[in-house]
């Protein structure tokens, strides 16, 4: 069963992009993408606060 993890290897930030892509199998730049753009359009703090929130709570790779 996967888990979602914060990635180490796709990490720009906290890895919060990197690991959700990496639970669905995408790349992790078009989650990025999608991410930015769905922040941009609900004025961005939604966005940046969701993205804290998740830093905080979705635990951290052990895997390098």
């Amino acid at each position: 069963m996967k888990k979602l993890m914060r990635s180490r290897k796709n990490k720009m930030i906290a890895g919060v992009c990197g690991g959700i892509a990496e639970y669905f199998n995408q790349d992790p730049t078009l989650v990025r993408i999608i991410y930015v753009l769905v922040s941009i359009f609900s004025i961005a703090f939604p966005g940046i606060l969701v993205y804290i929130i998740l830093w905080l709570i979705i635990p951290e790779s052990e895997i390098s």
